[in-house]
């Protein structure tokens, strides 16, 4: 009988010990770094708030087109302030989407609260970070009338999720030196996207870098600096929202 006890209570608290193990490791992410921080401030040119989303809304312009950006897979979502900032400085409503358990495979549909929040957008692009993005990809292949437009940064879809006869505009940005993502895994899934897809690779840019929140485990060191990396990052992402 005491025997049948302990094992109840091995069944009860072992699901629940590893339950509470992914929720501390899963609430604990990487960044922001201090630049990020700054970039959540509101500018002469662009307002930002912060409530189940961040958002980025151009101060003068009117904006008609709108970016979504997926955070990478436990990484704290403010860390890609800096580049969302920079993209609204050009018109561009952009709106960063923090994820369940910061992980966008518990939140691929959370794009469709955005659209549907902000009717007055005509234009909807997606851009997603590793993980981030091969969810990005996923929802745009199950919501082909909400998507104009799909930006991944060191990310490529799932092999399920073919896109390549689509009419999207695309675009694939990776490091040469990304621990975590792989040059060979990168240009294998082309074949998944549009042939007009944008394919940039940065010479010297490591997985961390699409991001402001520091080093990353398993990743290589960048050869360039954030500041450069970020660069090509947001010059190919508007290739996509400016037409």
């Amino acid at each position: 009988m005491k025997s049948k006890k302990i094992l109840i209570w091995i069944i009860i608290l072992v699901p629940t010990l590893a339950l509470v193990g992914f929720s501390i490791w899963a609430y604990t992410p990487l960044g922001p770094m201090p630049e990020a921080i700054e970039a959540l401030k509101s500018s002469s040119s662009v307002l930002v708030e912060q409530n189940s989303w961040i958002v980025f809304s151009p101060v003068e312009e009117r904006f008609s087109t709108g970016l979504i950006i997926y955070p990478g897979g436990r990484v704290d979502p403010r860390s890609y302030a800096p580049a969302a900032h920079q993209i609204a400085e050009n018109g561009i409503l952009t709106i960063i989407v923090p994820m369940p358990f910061n992980l966008a495979v518990f939140g691929s549909g959370k794009a469709t609260e955005i659209i549907e929040q902000f009717p007055e957008i005509d234009t909807w692009v997606i851009a997603g970070h590793s993980l981030g993005g091969s969810m990005a990809a996923r929802y745009t292949l199950r919501n082909p009338d909400n998507v104009g437009g799909l930006v991944l940064w060191a990310a490529y879809p799932a092999a399920s999720d073919d896109l390549s006869n689509s009419n999207l505009n695309t675009a694939t940005i990776f490091g040469t030196h990304d621990g975590l993502v792989s040059e060979k895994d990168v240009l294998s899934s082309i074949t998944l996207l549009p042939e007009s897809n944008i394919r940039h690779m940065i010479e010297g840019g490591n997985h961390a870098q699409f991001g402001w929140y520091g080093d990353q485990d398993g990743d290589n060191p960048a050869e360039i600096s954030r500041e450069a990396q970020q660069k090509q990052v947001l010059e190919t992402t508007l290739q996509i929202l400016i037409k």
